[in-house]
C-alpha cells in the first residue's frame, strides 16, 4: 500500500549552526525528523513504499523525467539541473533508501532491510507505480545509473530516453570509502563512531576540484550519512555490492536513445566504463568532461545541461557555458 503527502517548504538557509563534539565524531545520529525539517524543499512530498516514508520532489509539467542519485547522495545533487529542466518537463527526483531524508527500509519487525539489486528493483517499480508514471526519461548517476538502465532493460516501453552519468554496473573495485564497510569491525563500529572528517574526505574525493564544494553541501552529506539508521543500513548493503554478478549483456538489448556522460577525473568508477556503456548500448552517444569528477551534474551543472538540452530537445537557456575544456561527443 502507498500513500502520498506533501511536505512544507524548508526554512530559508542561514549560517550553519555548530555541531557538538559527539555529533562531529558520529557518536550521535541525526534524527529523521530533524533531517526532514532541514532538507525538505519546495515541491517535497512523501509516499509510503515498502514501509518507509520516501522523500521525493515532483515539479514542472510536460514529459516526465526521473532522476536517481548515487551511493550516499540524495535528490539534492540534482537541484540546479532539475530547476532548469523543470521549466519544460515534469521532473521527479527521490531519496533512495537508505539515504537522504528517506533513510532505511525496515521490515514489519523493525529490522533494517538489506538494499541489494533485487530490493532496489522492487522499490523503484513500486515507486513508479505509486506515482502513476507509465513512461519517462531516466537520468541516473552512479548506483542510480545502474538502477536506471536495469529498469530500462526490464520495462522496455516505459523508458523514453536514458542518461547515464558515471554509472555503476561493470565489475570494479569498490572505492576505498565504500569498501571500508566490507570490514566486520567497521560495520560494527560505524553506527556508534564515524568522524565527520572521513565523510568530508569522501565527498571531496567525488569532485574533480574539491575547492568547488561549499560548507552547506559538505554539511548536508555529513548529516545524511549520520542520519538515524543510515550507517547500519550501509553496513548491511555494501557486502552485497558485487558488480561481477550484474548482467551487463542486457545493455545490448536496449532500444532507447541513450547518452553517457562521465567526469574524466572520476576516482570512484573507472573512466573506461564510459566507453563500455557507450559501446554496448546501441546508438548511445558519449561525452567525457575534462576536469570533473564522479558527480559532474552537481560539480558543474551548466556543462551537463548543455548536453542534456541537446539530447532532450529542451530550449536553450540564457546561461553562459564554458566549453573550452569539454571534449566532443564520441
Amino acid at each position: 500500500m502507498t500513500s502520498a503527502t506533501s511536505a512544507p517548504s524548508a526554512a530559508p538557509s542561514a549560517a550553519l549552526p555548530p555541531r557538538s563534539l559527539a555529533a562531529r565524531l558520529g557518536i550521535t545520529s541525526v534524527p529523521r525528523a530533524e533531517l526532514r525539517r532541514r532538507y525538505t524543499q519546495h515541491g517535497s512530498k512523501f509516499v509510503t513504499i515498502m514501509g518507509a516514508d520516501v522523500h521525493y520532489v515532483d515539479e514542472g509539467h510536460g514529459d516526465a523525467i526521473v532522476m536517481i542519485h548515487g551511493f550516499a547522495s540524495s535528490l539534492h545533487t540534482w537541484n540546479r539541473v532539475a530547476d532548469e529542466l523543470g521549466q519544460t518537463h515534469r521532473v521527479i527526483r527521490l531519496d533512495l533508501p537508505p539515504f537522504g531524508v528517506t533513510g532505511p527500509l525496515r521490515s514489519a519487525s523493525g529490522a533494517i532491510e538489506t538494499m541489494n539489486l533485487p530490493t532496489y528493483r522492487r522499490f523503484i517499480d513500486t515507486f513508479m507505480q505509486a506515482l502513476g508514471i507509465g513512461r519517462a526519461t531516466f537520468i541516473g548517476n552512479s548506483l542510480g545509473g545502474l538502477i536506471a538502465w536495469d529498469y530500462a532493460a526490464r520495462h522496455r516501453k516505459a523508458v523514453e530516453r536514458l542518461v547515464l552519468i558515471d554509472s555503476a554496473g561493470f565489475p570494479m573495485k569498490l572505492p576505498i570509502y565504500i569498501g571500508l564497510f566490507n570490514s566486520a569491525l567497521v560495520r560494527a563500529s560505524s553506527p556508534w563512531w564515524l568522524p565527520e572528517a572521513i565523510i568530508k574526505s569522501a565527498v571531496r574525493n567525488v569532485y574533480g576540484d574539491p575547492r568547488k564544494i561549499d560548507a552547506a553541501t559538505l554539511r548536508r552529506y555529513v548529516e545524511f550519512f549520520h542520519g538515524e539508521g543510515t550507517r547500519a543500513a550501509i553496513g548491511k548493503m555494501v557486502p552485497t555490492l558485487d558488480f561481477s554478478e550484474v548482467d551487463t549483456d542486457m545493455l545490448k538489448t536496449l532500444d532507447v536513445p541513450a547518452l553517457v556522460l562521465w567526469g574524466a577525473r572520476d576516482r570512484w568508477i573507472p573512466t573506461a566504463h564510459a566507453a563500455e556503456f557507450a559501446s554496448r548500448i546501441p546508438g548511445a552517444k558519449s561525452v567525457m568532461y575534462a576536469g570533473l569528477g564522479h558527480i559532474p551534474m552537481e560539480e558543474a551543472p551548466e556543462r551537463v545541461m548543455d548536453d542534456l538540452r541537446a539530447f532532450l530537445g529542451a530550449p536553450e537557456a540564457p546561461v553562459a557555458v564554458d566549453i573550452s575544456t569539454r571534449r566532443a561527443p564520441a
